[in-house]
Order: structure tokens, then C-alpha cells, then sequence
């Protein structure tokens, strides 16, 4: 039966029973999934000193998890584990999930822990590579002040979890990038966006056709949930209703999110074009979770976004719009946004660079 099938199958059989996924679980067996299955097993794996540091972390995973993140932990391999986040309302990752295999050294906590994000060759933030590295001062791989390396006595499993909830997969990703600020730097953190949250609703859709092991039913229950609301959303943006991350269904949700309301929010044509390309995907997909849904759209429609040129002055909130950049300094910020928009295309690997060699 292919994985689809198997989706199927699965949601009819959960259709009408929602069950409670534990934050924190333990497994008899790692699956032959996880991206260190293979790694060789540490002769002091099961030593008295790794074991006591192992529970220690355990515990305080399962009594402090936010139950925005979830754990499972296998007892044949007690240095491995798999995490998975869900995308916080108020971003573009929101609803979105986002999977961490993790391995604990066999001189832990001496060094920070291994972890490998479930990329599907995707690139998602600046500090989620496309082969799966996540860049982390917390976990040594890319530059922090001694405050935020690891610290052998102090730094948890937790922390990094928390870390990459907040600090990654945050508001403005783009800029997590040095030296990126001011009026550019905002302009390109809306391109960025933009990307991003197409990115993130592709690896969503490879999760539901291939979801990590022990976790098939909670993948097939959060995108059966979320469905409405993230279709919802999707034509919200495109039709620049709502600035990208910050869509708030009424009466739904996590309670957390915030709507800013805008009659004219800018949006590139190329995100428009592509979410009108990923939006029957998300159906297809969503209804191999068994989700219902018989009153919403089965086809985003553009509509037209009213350009307001002829107006001598606009006024303009800039405290509700300064995170999508809405507040223009000049005449030239349409060219300066293609201009990002074209870059941050570049840096995805959609855009391929121009030869600028002149004869």
C-alpha cells in the first residue's frame, strides 16, 4: 500500500475520534527512520554517568514541554530522540510542523547534542539548511558570546528546543542573517517571508505523504485540524488581505495569533502566482487527512489589488505596518522590493544568477 493509501486508511479509521498525543512519550524501539539510526552505538551508551544525565534530561522534558512541542525517547537507545515543533501563530511557520532528530554524544553534557532537521531538501529559515544542518549558537554551529554557547553545566535539551521555537522560527527570520537591517532589511524579510511560507506548506505536504515513525497519527491529526484555517489563510495573503503570518480565523486558532487588517498589503506577483500553483495541494493533501472540507474554495482566486498611485497622500499606520514594510521612504521602493524579491529567489535555489560578464 503506498503512503497516501496508508494516509487514507488511517483518517477514516481516526475519523471522529480526535486522541490526546502526550508532549512526552517513550518508545521500546527507534525506528529505522531517524537520521541517526545507523549511527554507531557509544560503548558508554548505556554507563552509569550518560544514563543518570539522560533521565535528568528526560525529566525535565516531560515536566516543562510547551505544548507547542513534542517528545518521543526510545528505551533501546536512550541517546537518541525525535522532536517535533509546531510553527507559533504570529509567523509565517504557523501551523506548519517541523521535525528534529537528536542524538546525545557519548560525553554528554561535556558537548551539545546532534541535531538534524527533517529538511526534504527544503530551506526553510536561514538557520534550517537544506541538508538538514541547524545552526545554533546554543549548539556550537554557528557563532555566539559565551552566554550563548553551550555550557556543559547549565545548557538543557530543552533550551535548544525552546531556542529553535523562538529564536529560529520567529517573526522576521530573515533577519537572523548579521549586518541585515533598516529599510532594506525589512524589505527583504518580507520577500523572505513570502518564500519561506511556500517552502514551509511543501515540506508539509511531504510530511503527510511520508510521516517520521511515531508520529503518522499526530501528522495526520494536526493537518486535519488546521486545515480550514490554513487554506483560509493562504488566500487571505495572496490577495493581500493580511500580512503573510499574521492571519487569526475567528473563533479558532491557537488563541494566539493576531490579525492586522489591510485593504491593500503588498504582495509579489511571483508569491500570488505560486500559491495559486500550491493551493489545490494543500487540498489533495489535506483531504488524504480526512479532512472535511465541503465549504471551502477548491481554487484560490485572485482578486485584483487596487494600486492607489493617484492619491497625493496616503496615511498610513505605521506601528500596525512596519513588520511588512509598508511605510516607503521614496519612489524607488518598488524597484528596491522586486530587487529583493528577485535575490532572496536566487538564494532559494528558485532563481538561477545571471551571467554579468561582458564581452
Amino acid at each position: 500500500m503506498n503512503p497516501s493509501h496508508q494516509n487514507q486508511a488511517a483518517a477514516k479509521a481516526m475519523k471522529g475520534r480526535e486522541q490526546i498525543f502526550n508532549g512526552f512519550d517513550t518508545v521500546s524501539e527507534v525506528p529505522d527512520d531517524h537520521y541517526y539510526f545507523r549511527s554507531p552505538r557509544s560503548h558508554s551508551t548505556t554507563s552509569r554517568t550518560l544514563s543518570k544525565h539522560v533521565m535528568k534530561e528526560w525529566k525535565i522534558l516531560e515536566q516543562n514541554l510547551p505544548y507547542s512541542i513534542y517528545i518521543r525517547v526510545y528505551e533501546n537507545r536512550i541517546d537518541l530522540m525525535r522532536a517535533v515543533i509546531v510553527g507559533a501563530a504570529g509567523t509565517l511557520y504557523h501551523d506548519g510542523l517541523f521535525f528534529f532528530d537528536i542524538m546525545l554524544p557519548s560525553d554528554y553534557p561535556n558537548r551539545p547534542p546532534k541535531v538534524q532537521f527533517n529538511s526534504f531538501g527544503y530551506c526553510v529559515n536561514p538557520n534550517l539548511h537544506n541538508n538538514g544542518k541547524v545552526c545554533l549558537s546554543l549548539l556550537n554551529t554557528t557563532y555566539g558570546n559565551s552566554r550563548q554557547i553551550w555550557n556543559p553545566r547549565g545548557s538543557t535539551l530543552l533550551q535548544v528546543l525552546v531556542s529553535i521555537q523562538a529564536l529560529v522560527l520567529n517573526e522576521k527570520p530573515y533577519l537572523n542573517l548579521p549586518h541585515i537591517g533598516g529599510l532594506i532589511g525589512r524589505i527583504m524579510s518580507r520577500a523572505y517571508i513570502e518564500s519561506c511560507f511556500l517552502v514551509t506548506w511543501y515540506v508539509a505536504i511531504k510530511l503527510v505523504r511520508r510521516p517520521p515513525k511515531n508520529f503518522e497519527a499526530f501528522v495526520i491529526q494536526h493537518f486535519r485540524t488546521r486545515s480550514v484555517a490554513v487554506l483560509d489563510s493562504c488566500r487571505e495573503y495572496a490577495n493581500g488581505r493580511v500580512p503573510v503570518g499574521y492571519y487569526c480565523r475567528n473563533g479558532g486558532g491557537d488563541g494566539g495569533s493576531s490579525s492586522l487588517a489591510s485593504s491593500n498589503v503588498r504582495v509579489s506577483a511571483e508569491f500570488r502566482n505560486k500559491m495559486v500553483d500550491l493551493y489545490p495541494k494543500l487540498i489533495q493533501t489535506f483531504q488524504s487527512c480526512g479532512a472535511d472540507l465541503q465549504s471551502t474554495p477548491n481554487k484560490l482566486e485572485l482578486e485584483a489589488i487596487i494600486n492607489k498611485k493617484h492619491k497625493k497622500k496616503q496615511v498610513i499606520n505605521r506601528r500596525n505596518h512596519e513588520n511588512e514594510g509598508e511605510v516607503r521612504k521614496n519612489k524607488t521602493m518598488g524597484g528596491v522590493f522586486k530587487k529583493a524579491v528577485d535575490k532572496i529567489q536566487t538564494v532559494l535555489g528558485w532563481k538561477k544568477k545571471k551571467n554579468t560578464n561582458s564581452n
